[in-house]
């Protein structure tokens, strides 16, 4: 079992040993066992708090193998509304629920939730169920300096 343990700086030539799908909840979480697509068990081992992003790369604890962390698609609601406002108004009150939420200049998205998606549409908005990668901000106090 390869246990990773530390960020690999993106580099378009690295040679990258494994690919690892995660959904978004499961790139947060900084120490634990995983398998790969095909079968392969890996561990992580990061300092704690850390949350993955799609391509983050990561370099196991004896510098020779590289995973590359791809943001897997999981059910989601995607946000859009008529106008900016209306958009500021859904990320207004999805932020006073403290809702992990992927921000755009054009959407927002969240994991499923039928109570928030009929909030929303009572206010207005447009709320669609997809299947897709799921990159919610890392916060205020996230780290955000290895990407």
């Amino acid at each position: 079992m390869l246990t990773f343990t530390q960020y690999k700086h993106q580099n378009p030539d690295t040679l990258v040993a494994l690919t690892l799908a995660l959904t978004a909840e499961q790139r947060s979480r900084s120490r634990h066992r995983f398998e790969t697509e095909d079968g392969q068990t890996v561990f992580l081992r990061l300092p704690r708090g850390t949350v993955l992003r799609n391509g983050d790369m990561l370099l196991d604890e004896t510098n020779s193998s590289v995973l590359k962390i791809i943001a897997k698609p999981e059910p989601v609601l995607t946000v859009i509304a008529q106008t900016p406002l209306d958009l500021l108004r859904a990320a207004y009150h999805l932020g006073n629920r403290h809702v992990p939420v992927e921000i755009t200049p054009t959407y927002l998205r969240l994991s499923t939730d039928p109570v928030l998606s009929t909030m929303l549409e009572q206010l207005g908005i447009e709320v669609k169920e997809e299947i897709v990668p799921f990159q919610p901000e890392a916060g205020a106090y996230g780290d955000h300096s290895h990407t």
